[in-house]
């Protein structure tokens, strides 16, 4: 049976990809009492590429909402994969976002606002969450963003 909010995902035309497995030495979620912990979930696609570049050198700020969209579907994904039914989400609490920048880009917030309004817009007040927006110089495999988050579950 699809949740409600895989049904809200297919009314964007967006589909849930299969959880990506860690590529180092941690687990992809830790749950403790009604909190789940999400490792930090890069911007790939459900094939598998994955949205690499520098903010303000190689992607502008709507290919950077984007990658950041694909990380909130891979956060939703390894929620699927911990609790077997989005529709367990009661709320997303937190984002840490990470966007491999320039030295003078300072549109971090635009860009993930990509996954801000993915939640809010497949999970309503319950998608609504605190936040950071912070640059880097790198990211793994040289991904274009990185997010981890804290979602309170049923």
């Amino acid at each position: 049976m699809t949740s409600s909010v895989e049904s809200a995902l297919n009314g964007l035309g967006l589909t849930l990809p299969e959880a990506i497995a860690p590529v180092a030495n941690y687990v992809p979620y830790v749950r403790t009492s009604n909190l789940l912990f999400v490792s930090g979930q890069i911007s790939k696609t459900a094939a598998g590429a994955a949205v690499t570049g520098k903010l303000g050198v190689d992607v502008d700020v709507a290919g950077g909402q984007k990658a950041a969209e694909l990380c909130a579907l891979n956060i939703l994904a390894q929620v699927k994969a911990a609790m077997g039914d989005l529709d367990r989400i009661a709320r997303v609490v937190r984002l840490n976002a990470f966007v491999n920048s320039a030295p003078e880009f300072t549109d971090q917030p635009q860009v993930v606002n990509g996954a801000s309004n993915l939640f809010a817009n497949v999970l309503g007040e319950k998608g609504k969450h605190s936040r950071t927006a912070v640059g880097v110089a790198a990211l793994p495999l040289g991904v274009a963003v990185e997010i981890d988050a804290i979602i309170a579950v049923s």
